[in-house]
């Protein structure tokens, strides 16, 4: 499986592209912007068991900051600060690896945004 099977190649790209400046990446946008946001939980289990890439059940800081990379080859690395940023964001337990407990939280997150934009155009209307 490839996150191209999940995910759109234009997406991930685009995804990609906003965030190639130095700490720029902001993980809330780039999950709305690759279209994770509007995945299933399945799917996002999907996409995270592709990112751990030692198959270890759990994505460590030193996969993370090739986060970028593993969508785009030759994408720029995350910095250690978004890498800290990213992990506190997902790592429930403070263990610095983000598990299936970050995954859960992986999906709230991108469930909350595609969610919270429709309750935000329904007030709007």
């Amino acid at each position: 499986m490839s996150l191209t099977s999940i995910l759109s190649a234009e997406a991930i790209e685009n995804a990609v592209k906003d965030c190639q400046a130095p700490d720029s990446f902001c993980y809330k946008k780039f999950f709305k912007l690759c279209g994770l946001s509007s995945k299933t939980p399945q799917e996002v289990k999907d996409v995270f068991q592709i990112l751990d890439e030692d198959n270890s059940g759990f994505i460590e800081e030193s996969e993370l900051k090739f986060f970028l990379q593993r969508f785009v080859p030759g994408a720029r690395t995350l910095s250690e600060a978004e890498t800290k940023t990213f992990i506190s964001a997902a790592d429930d337990d403070s263990d610095g690896r983000i598990g299936a407990e970050g995954r859960c939280l992986i999906s709230q997150i991108a469930f909350r945004q595609t969610h919270d934009a429709e309750f935000q155009t329904m007030v709007q209307s």
